[in-house]
């Protein structure tokens, strides 16, 4: 059992799945439906199994996204990404751990289900734009124009300059333990004064419905002690775990030229199940 190619590549194919979903529940019922499919298959007419079943995985993917697309227009506030525990070791791969970040997640929620397929299977994980082209049903000259125009996009809205693991790990740390302390100076001093805080709690925890713009009012919301305040990794970066009374939030940073510039907090309990088991990812 464990030589068959689907068992072989399961975190290549979960991880695609979940770049182009963005909830690791999504992603599960996805791998669920292509591994029926596979076991279906006959495998001597199957010549490369890992591209048939990234294939496999897209189009079912695809499918999914796109029906979720009209219940994401009716969530209650802000959506975001569902946050993965993941072992440091998966910011040894810097382009993976770039990717699977909840900052490029929310970037790529921007784009048609079609151009997030494209965006990941190229600049992702380096599939040739023939195979990407029989996975999207598309002309390889189509997606390649259509790759074009995502990275293009992406590109306009993801962090203007990367950081290194270090100062990333420095400045999260610092934030942490202002958020420990609950001192209002101590989380302005850390925080850019263009910071935007963006929470996600679905209408089933309590969160802002809009964005928050500014340090002061960023600092005003934070400024509360008597939190938990723990340090983890989420999706390939160090970030932060809260308890409030039982409450559980996942708290992921954008760091730019040594300060706080964005604040993902995901309260929503049903994205919160993936916290204490760390995932699997794989390119």
């Amino acid at each position: 059992m464990t030589e068959d190619p689907f068992v072989v590549h399961r975190s290549l194919l979960f991880t695609v799945a979940y770049e182009m979903l963005g909830s690791s529940a999504d992603a599960e019922d996805v791998l669920q439906e292509s591994w029926l499919r596979w076991a279906d298959v006959d495998r001597a007419q199957v010549r490369d199994p890992r591209a048939y079943l990234v294939r496999t995985v897209t189009r079912q993917a695809l499918n999914r996204l796109r029906t979720l697309s009209r219940s994401r227009e009716e969530y209650v506030g802000e959506w975001l990404p569902e946050p993965l525990l993941t072992s440091p070791d998966v910011a040894e791969d810097i382009e993976l751990a770039e990717n699977v970040s909840i900052a490029m997640l929310t970037v790529l929620e921007t784009l048609g289900p079609t151009e997030r397929a494209v965006f990941v299977l190229r600049e992702v994980f380096e599939v040739p734009y023939g195979e990407i082209a029989e996975a999207v049903g598309k002309s390889a000259a189509a997606v390649r124009q259509i790759a074009r125009r995502a990275r293009e996009h992406v590109a306009a809205r993801r962090p203007r300059v990367p950081v290194s693991r270090s100062e990333q790990q420095a400045v999260v740390e610092r934030f942490l333990a202002a958020l420990r302390t609950g001192r209002l100076q101590d989380l302005l001093d850390v925080m850019a004064p263009d910071v935007v805080l963006i929470a996600d709690g679905g209408g089933l925890a309590g969160a802002a419905r809009a964005p928050i713009h500014g340090a002061a009012l960023v600092a005003s919301m934070l400024a509360l002690p008597g939190r938990a305040v723990s340090a983890v990794w989420l999706n390939g970066a160090p970030a932060g775990r809260i308890e409030v009374d039982g409450r559980v939030a996942a708290v992921s940073l954008v760091v730019e030229d040594g300060k706080v510039t964005r604040i993902h907090a995901i309260a929503n309990p049903r994205k919160l199940t993936r916290l204490d088991e760390p995932a699997e990812l794989a390119r």
